[in-house]
């Protein structure tokens, strides 16, 4: 999924995905650090780039898995 948003700033990624940080006055801060834990699950990766006044683009990441 791609924004064309202002970017996420520095110190925000750093705390992108941790449980309960949010940058919204109602938001719980809850969706990407579940998100990231399900992705994780299934051996992938949540991964994001971020330009500032640019967007963001976030990234599921998930193995192959090949037939026996």
């Amino acid at each position: 999924m791609t924004d064309t948003g202002k970017g996420i700033p520095a110190d925000v990624q750093q705390r992108l995905f941790d449980p309960f940080f949010t940058t919204k006055p109602s938001g719980t801060g809850l969706g990407l650090s579940i998100a990231a834990r399900i992705v994780e699950k299934h051996a992938g990766a949540l991964e994001f780039t971020t330009q500032p006044d640019r967007g963001t683009t976030f990234r599921i990441v998930l193995p192959i898995q090949r037939p026996a």
